[in-house]
């Protein structure tokens, strides 16, 4: 299949030194060694960008083991322009160099790029169709000395006569984050995957693709799950600190969180709360579906039997989604009506056989009849209590008003017979917003009781609740405290770079004026009545703030009073 449209470059296909095949995006077993007579990756003059497949510069000039370099040619650091957009680079001796009769070049002179040899200095205003990510071979002729810039040409998808990028195997980063390409000849759906495929870092994946979300399924930037072949599983080799060998990707949208933040910032700060509880990661990329941008979204692991696994649990262990509210462990609704079964408000995603809930309705009974003192006396073996402890302190710090029952996931070895282990889920609503983006208060110090029997109890169980709340001040000392989440969201904002100025173009509009009741339930107002009521949108960089200033107001005022 050929979702992408088949040979889409208008000189190779594929860039040489990406090792794959024109017709078929396979690896080549002929790719063989650069021209030797030109030193370069491809034929000087093509306007093909080389070896854009990694996006990562060459560290080295010269021959390994040869004498030491007495130029090693350099331009700087990595540019970043858009198509149309000038740039100037001066290439010198990295070494500080400055003889007279030195002899600079560029090798692999890009299409309309032009290299001055009396200064040394590459100028070159990139076309509308040379979005991509160029490696530039730097030379001085007199010593044979190379070295490399590294040029992204980003999409100018705005510009007047803008046309699709030519090859997505050559675009494979924009200002710095990774890109995902993906194409489908049909309309995706939620229901179930369709093929699709999926270039990324100059590598060609047949995949399958669906939609995922329920109430977030009326968003124009909806979250997807791709679903890749089991001999051709998705790595990051930059990114997402080990994201590899993953069989599914969810790509989780950002429409409701312009900070583009809020999950990856929750998602780690669990992992810093919680090291040995199982660990959900996540990484930023841009994201084109059948060559349009779709702007930021949030990479994250897919939680299934292969995530259990990399976790220290069997990955034949029932695997349940807290789905609705009504998974509180309650033998009640979350609305006071007693629960037809013990697993409403539940799905089971993994574990054999799939519609056997019987692992689960005994938990849940545990939790809703076991007295006090069974309760406290069989915590710790039924459940892990780590795990649990620490989802109350992390679901009350970060304000997760739509995951202290829901949006949580749930996983049980019937063969060892326990522990119950917890996994987050679905964190957008977080740090001083609700689901549908409404604010909160940073210094409300909800319990979440009332909405999940199982924190009642822990809480009403002095041993219990009493170290927990003491570990709870360690942390905000220590592995959660603020400046630690403080310098995590500089992390964030300093990677994201123009990319989110970039997202927030293409989407503010419809971020501001989605869900009004005349647009009808269709365009969001059943799912999200609240969002038009707002007054207060921000931008980007005031959202970052908004969250920067909630941090701060939260964190001191639980250094006086716990939730």
């Amino acid at each position: 299949m050929a979702c992408g449209g088949g040979d889409s470059s208008p000189t190779t296909g594929n860039p040489p030194g990406t090792g794959y095949d024109d017709g078929e995006g396979l690896p080549r077993s002929d790719a063989g060694p650069a021209d030797e007579g030109t030193g370069s990756p491809y034929d000087a003059g093509t306007g093909s960008p080389a070896d854009a497949g990694t996006g990562t510069p060459d560290a080295g000039s010269g021959d390994a083991g040869s004498a030491p370099l007495t130029c090693a040619p350099t331009a700087g650091d990595t540019r970043w322009v858009q198509e149309g957009e000038p740039v100037t680079a001066q290439v010198t001796c990295s070494t500080g160099l400055k003889e007279a009769g030195l002899r600079f070049g560029v090798k692999n002179l890009p299409a309309g790029a032009t290299f001055d040899e009396s200064t040394g200095t590459l100028r070159w205003t990139p076309a509308l169709n040379q979005a991509a990510v160029w490696m530039l071979t730097l030379e001085e002729r007199t010593t044979g000395e190379t070295g490399t810039l590294k040029v992204g040409v980003a999409n100018n998808n705005t510009a007047p006569g803008k046309v699709d990028i030519v090859d997505p195997a050559a675009y494979t980063e924009e200002y710095g984050l990774p890109v995902v390409h993906l194409f489908f000849p049909d309309n995706l759906t939620s229901g179930f995957y369709k093929p699709a495929e999926v270039v990324y870092r100059g590598r060609r994946y047949t995949i399958e693709a669906k939609y995922r979300g329920a109430t977030s399924s009326v968003f124009p930037k909806r979250s997807l799950t791709l679903k890749f072949a089991e001999d051709d599983l998705f790595s990051e080799p930059v990114f997402g600190d080990g994201f590899k060998d993953r069989k599914r990707v969810v790509l989780i949208t950002t429409f409701n969180d312009n900070s583009y933040l809020r999950s990856r910032l929750a998602f780690d700060l669990w992992h810093r709360l919680a090291p040995d509880a199982v660990r959900i990661r996540t990484f930023s990329v841009v994201v084109y579906a059948n060559n349009k941008y779709r702007g930021l979204y949030t990479a994250s692991d897919h939680v299934d039997k292969r995530l259990m696994e990399w976790n220290g649990i069997d990955d034949d262990s029932d695997l349940y989604k807290a789905d609705t509210a009504d998974a509180n462990f309650s033998r009640l609704t979350r609305h006071g009506q007693t629960k037809e079964n013990l697993h409403v408000g539940f799905v089971k995603d993994e574990g054999n056989p799939p519609g056997n809930f019987s692992t689960l309705h005994d938990f849940v009974a545990w939790v809703a009849d076991s007295s006090n003192d069974t309760f406290r006396q069989q915590f710790g073996t039924k459940l892990k209590a780590r795990d649990y402890e620490d989802w109350w302190i992390f679901n009350t710090l970060i304000q997760g008003n739509d995951s202290q029952a829901k949006n949580a996931y749930h996983a049980f070895d019937p063969k060892a017979g326990g522990p119950w282990r917890y996994i987050p889920w679905d964190l957008d609503a977080s740090f001083g917003q609700n689901y549908d983006t409404t604010r909160t208060s940073a210094t409300a110090r909800p319990t979440y009781a009332s909405d999940n029997l199982l924190f009642k109890r822990m809480l009403a169980e002095p041993s219990i609740s009493g170290p927990m709340r003491e570990r709870y001040r360690q942390a905000l000392k220590n592995e959660v405290s603020e400046a630690t989440v403080q310098a995590m969201i500089d992390g964030y904002v300093k990677e994201l770079g123009p990319n989110a100025q970039r997202d927030e173009a293409e989407w503010a509009e419809r971020y501001r004026n989605f869900a009004k009741p005349e647009a009808g339930d269709e365009n969001g107002y059943g799912n999200f009545p609240d969002w038009h009521l707002r007054q207060d949108f921000k931008t980007h960089a005031e959202e970052v703030e908004y969250i920067r200033q909630w941090v701060h107001k939260r964190w001191s005022a639980f250094q006086t009073q716990l939730p």
